[in-house]
């Protein structure tokens, strides 16, 4: 088991190399494969033995073997919490294919949410192949009912819409984006119906705490913008672990 656990936490570091150059390309509308990775100071193709995921990080000091230049350490933040959340799903699923929809699902969240806090967006390019992608593995290999999935659906997009709609009408500015509408609906259609209370609550009560945080701490006023994105990441990973085992208790009596 110790070995699978190895194997498993090493999988999840190389995804999440993989999910770092998501990151990176996906808002430039540039291809996934090629060119290779390169150092975006000199553009010096990044050598094998240099892209280890996390070790490769820690052996160069976050720096650029060729050119010195300083590397975000959010490339090995990235890579350490995909192999923490794949550690994580492993324990709740074991083996199985529900581990594997888990974890892909997981995985487009990590990208949802650096590409959020870095750009402000939420591309169409994932959220909309997604709402049927995530139907599907919610169906087939999730356990939730199709008609769950797509009342999910549909109840995530319009909660999220009719907010931006009243909001706008209120105070004459945007604020709930259209990516934050489509991810909700992407998250309904993955957990059914029944996980939009418990992701609302959770991301509101985060999004509220983090947001008056920034904005004391830096002394912007109240139209100061947070990114929605993370926090709903968030409360959908949550939900994976605490979601359905506090939903029975609360409305099911077990």
């Amino acid at each position: 088991m110790f070995l699978l656990n190895v194997f498993i936490g090493l999988v999840g570091a190389a995804v999440g190399s993989f999910l770092n150059v998501c990151i990176y390309r996906i808002p430039e509308g540039r291809s996934l494969i090629y060119p290779a990775s390169s150092c975006p100071g000199c553009g010096h193709r990044i050598r094998p033995y240099d892209n280890i995921p996390v070790l490769s990080y820690l052996f160069l000091r976050g720096r650029c073997r060729d050119c010195g230049q300083k590397i975000s350490p959010r490339y090995a933040v990235v890579e350490a919490l995909t192999a923490a959340m794949a550690l994580l799903l492993f324990q709740f699923y074991g083996f199985s294919l529900q581990f594997a929809a888990a974890f892909i699902f997981v995985a487009v969240l990590i990208v949802i949410t650096f590409i959020d806090l870095d750009h402000g967006i939420i591309p169409d390019i994932i959220t909309l192949p997604g709402i049927p992608v995530f139907t599907m593995l919610a169906v087939a290999v999730m356990g939730v009912s199709f008609l769950d999935s797509i009342i999910g659906t549909i109840a995530g997009g319009a909660i999220f819409y009719l907010v931006a709609v009243v909001y706008e009408l209120v105070t004459k500015r945007e604020g709930m984006g259209g990516g934050d509408i489509k991810l909700l609906a992407m998250l309904g259609a993955f957990f059914g119906w029944k996980s939009i209370y418990f992701i609302l609550l959770i991301s509101s009560l985060l999004g509220a705490v983090v947001g008056v945080s920034i904005m004391v701490a830096r002394g912007k006023d109240t139209k100061y913008a947070v990114p929605f994105g993370p926090f709903l990441s968030i409360a959908a990973a949550a939900y994976i672990f605490f979601g359905p085992e506090l939903w029975r208790r609360l409305f099911l009596g077990y």
